[in-house]
């Protein structure tokens, strides 16, 4: 099912099945900002990536000593999420814990995304809490796809000198950094830019990056939200470009004895909420 809002400037549309926005077009000219998925090219347009960014070292990790197996990017994108509040231009939506996540994931939770249009831009704030008697351990992450063309740029807000941290065909950091960017704001989306996959990002100085083009005057201004990592990703040759910040990131090849120890993990305790948000400004 599709829940839509709206304001002045914009309509959103989520989907129930991992809350998962599905659109974001401009009323004054109906163009429409999100990638619209195609299982030929890339199914998803927006999942929320929860309790893992990416994949764990051979899909398992050890919590408190004991093994679980958790799917790539988690679970939470492939569960409906229930209709929790709605209003003109403000939603939000719920996931909780129940046994079949707890197989995988044991920890009693409530993740609620909320997404609000704010004149002309979208909010999307993350709110994971905790309902356990102890310490929560997770990450999450956004995967916004958004439409645009080979020769495309990204630009931040400062001057950055930034590698890609280097994964492969497993999607597990190799250790490898490659660099992007010296001491410059822009890179252009190539063909071949995604070949290594993802372009992974982090220490940015800049609050925002911008997604421009020279052939129009459409930009998407995109707030990271101050987020430890960021991911930059399409499939090769695809028009669109996957902006994602992340709370976390995949693992390398080095095993952890427990899950606590992972790279970038996130926590909360008993009782307490976690709140992260990225924010999307569409000019046209």
């Amino acid at each position: 099912m599709v829940y839509y809002i709206s304001n002045e400037y914009l309509e959103a549309g989520i989907k129930t099945m991992g809350a998962e926005l599905t659109s974001v077009k401009s009323k004054a000219t109906g163009f429409e900002f999100l990638w619209q998925g195609n299982p030929d090219v890339w199914y998803g347009q927006s999942p929320v990536l929860f309790p893992i960014i990416g994949r764990v070292l051979d899909d398992k990790y050890y919590l408190e000593g004991k093994e679980y197996t958790m799917p790539k990017h988690g679970l939470f994108r492939k569960r409906e999420a229930q209709l929790y509040s709605k209003e003109d231009s403000k939603i939000t939506f719920v996931q909780t814990d129940d046994e079949e996540t707890l197989k995988i994931f044991p920890y009693h939770f409530e993740v609620y995304v909320t997404f609000e249009l704010i004149e002309k831009s979208i909010k999307v704030t993350h709110t994971v809490v905790n309902k356990n008697d102890n310490v929560m351990y997770f990450s999450i992450g956004g995967h916004p796809g958004f439409n645009c063309k080979i020769g495309d740029r990204l630009i931040f807000d400062e001057n950055e000198t930034l590698d890609t941290v280097s994964i492969d065909t497993e999607c597990l950091r190799t250790g490898v950094m490659l660099p992007v960017l010296n001491n410059e704001k822009s890179f252009t989306i190539t063909k071949n830019i995604f070949d290594g996959d993802a372009l992974i990002f982090r220490d940015i100085k800049s609050k925002h990056i911008t997604l421009e083009s020279d052939e129009h005057n459409r930009k998407v201004i995109f707030d990271m939200g101050g987020c430890p990592y960021l991911g930059v990703w399409a499939k090769p040759n695809a028009p669109y470009v996957c902006i994602e910040p992340w709370w976390g990131v995949n693992d390398d090849h080095t095993r952890k004895d427990d899950f606590s120890e992972k790279d970038c993990i996130q926590s909360v305790e008993a009782g307490k909420n976690f709140n992260c948000y990225w924010q999307a400004e569409f000019t046209e």
